[in-house]
């Protein structure tokens, strides 16, 4: 399932996050704003204390959908 929901839920209210909050860090969790911060730390802590691994996005409103190789999105387990 991944995120597919939380970046079109983020699509959907893209004109009202820019108008309200640009260049602030949001959270959206099971299709829904969570809130708006100043930093990533913040978005990401609150993120994390609420819904534990996810899936939620956190994303910068106004700028592009960063890209990230698969070898930063995953780390090996040890057993």
């Amino acid at each position: 399932m991944g995120l597919s929901k939380e970046i079109a839920a983020y699509d959907r209210m893209r004109s009202y996050l820019e108008t309200d909050y640009f260049g602030k860090w949001v959270v959206v969790h099971d299709e829904q704003l969570v809130g708006a911060y100043e930093t990533f730390q913040d978005a990401a802590h609150t993120a994390m204390e609420r819904f534990g691994r996810g899936p939620y996005l956190i994303r910068r409103v106004g700028a592009p959908p960063l890209t990230l190789p698969s070898s930063a999105l995953y780390r090996p387990v040890r057993g």
